[in-house]
């Protein structure tokens, strides 16, 4: 059963729904980039868990966040540059390339990560924003967040903006829908490719980070628990726009967020384990739901040239 919704509970379960929601949103916003620029990349669930060793690692080692934040996101892009040599460089198939470095990200990780298994590191907790931390509800959920969350939901408006409204947008839209007429007036189809894959494996990198230095301190083997692969069918029901990926993003959190209440309220209608799973269930369900009625809409489809290697005529 849920606990009674007074203003603070709600303001608890904000603050909940709002940081749960970090590490699926900037994959998310990632992969769009990616997407969009006509590069498949289902190796997400490796990448959090490299971006997760990397900067929990550094993090331990040196004691300080931006080396730490730095550590994840090389190794989130270093992985995503590997991907982009097979799919961009040598034409093979993506979705086979994704699914082998989201296998070897999990399995790399794991091993190089055993000597870490319940060693002490770096914590980075909530910075409240001050003034409006301390306004009712909002200022919980909102204004009293590790950085990484605040860079999360900052990341959305502003890709929204770069990728619709900017000619760096514009190359990278035009890539992903018809990468032939965009190399014929000058775009390096493939820079721009490899770009945009190394940015997504660097947000990637950065949401494993929040996992282990902000959401559940530490590391563990499989801490992922999945958030990569909700993150790709995240995309799907975003349309590959970054703004409904944050409506998506909160919702998974919201349902985290719910979930955690049910547990700590103690819940007796379900085993643990039917609840930690409720959040996935639902969201795929609701995603699922969402881009069925989605089909029905205009421009509903998928970059045109999504998955497809281009190679330069002449």
């Amino acid at each position: 059963m849920l606990p009674s919704l007074d203003l603070e509970n709600l303001a608890l379960l904000g603050q909940i729904a709002v940081k749960s929601s970090t590490a699926v949103l900037l994959a998310s916003l990632g992969e769009i980039v990616a997407e969009r620029s006509g590069v498949l990349n289902l190796g997400l669930e490796g990448m959090l868990l490299l971006g997760a060793l990397a900067g929990f690692a550094a993090g331990a080692a040196t004691g300080d966040p931006a080396t730490a934040l730095g550590a994840a996101a090389l190794a989130g892009a270093a992985a995503a540059l590997l991907h982009g040599f097979f799919a961009i460089s040598l034409g093979a198939s993506q979705v086979l390339s994704g699914l082998a470095l989201s296998l070897l990200g999990a399995g790399l990780a794991g091993v190089l990560g055993r000597d870490l298994l319940g060693a002490p590191g770096l914590v980075l907790g909530s910075q409240p924003i001050p003034g409006l931390a301390e306004l009712p509800v909002l200022g919980p959920a909102l204004f009293n967040q590790p950085l990484l969350t605040y860079l999360a939901l900052l990341l959305a408006p502003l890709l929204w903006w770069g990728l619709g409204r900017t000619r760096a947008g514009l190359l990278v839209r035009a890539c992903g829908e018809n990468a032939s007429a965009a190399y014929a007036c000058g775009v390096p189809v493939a820079l721009v490719r490899y770009c945009c894959t190394c940015f997504g494996g660097a947000l990637c990198g950065l949401g494993g980070a929040f996992l282990s230095l902000s959401y559940t301190p530490g590391w563990k083997e499989g801490m992922s628990a999945g958030q990569g692969w909700i993150a790709i069918a995240m995309v799907i029901f975003a349309l590959w726009r970054p703004l409904r990926a944050l409506c998506g993003g909160l919702l998974f959190g919201a349902l985290m967020a719910a979930q955690f209440s049910m547990q700590t309220g103690g819940s007796d209608w379900a085993p643990v384990w039917l609840l930690r799973a409720l959040p996935y269930l639902l969201t795929l369900l609701v995603l699922s739901l969402g881009q069925s009625f989605s089909r029905l809409r205009k421009n509903a489809n998928p970059p045109a040239n999504l998955g497809q290697f281009f190679r330069p005529q002449g």
